[in-house]
C-alpha cells in the first residue's frame, strides 16, 4: 500500500467513519479489493477499528474507527505525503522554468 492510498484512506475514515467499503473506494477512485485489502492491513496493524452499527437494520453496515495508533500513524503519513507533494512541486516548478527559458 503506498503513502498516498494510506493518506487518502486515512483521510476520509477520519472524516466519515459510516462510509462503506464501496464509498470510499468510489472516493478514491480505486477498486474495491484495493480499499477491502488496505483495510484489513491498517487492521492487523492495529490502525483502524471495524464496528458494526448498532442500530442499522443492515447486518453489513460498519464503521471504520482510526485507533490510537492510528492516529499517531494518520500524522506521520500525512507529514510524509506533504514533504513528497512539495518535493514533486518543486521539480515541477525547476521543469517548467527550464521550457520556459527553452521558448524564449
Amino acid at each position: 500500500m503506498n503513502e498516498e492510498t494510506t493518506y487518502k484512506l486515512f483521510k476520509l475514515i477520519e472524516a466519515n467513519p459510516e462510509l462503506s467499503q464501496r464509498d470510499l473506494a468510489k472516493n478514491m477512485n480505486v477498486s474495491l479489493g484495493k480499499v477491502n485489502y488496505c483495510l484489513r492491513a491498517l487492521k492487523e496493524k492495529g490502525l483502524v477499528k471495524v464496528q458494526n452499527f448498532k442500530n442499522n437494520p443492515n447486518k453489513r453496515g460498519y464503521i471504520y474507527v482510526l485507533t490510537p495508533k492510528g492516529v499517531n500513524e494518520r500524522m506521520r503519513v500525512t507529514a510524509r505525503f506533504l514533504k513528497n507533494k512539495l518535493n514533486e512541486y518543486e521539480k515541477l516548478k525547476k521543469e517548467i522554468e527550464q521550457l520556459q527559458q527553452e521558448t524564449d
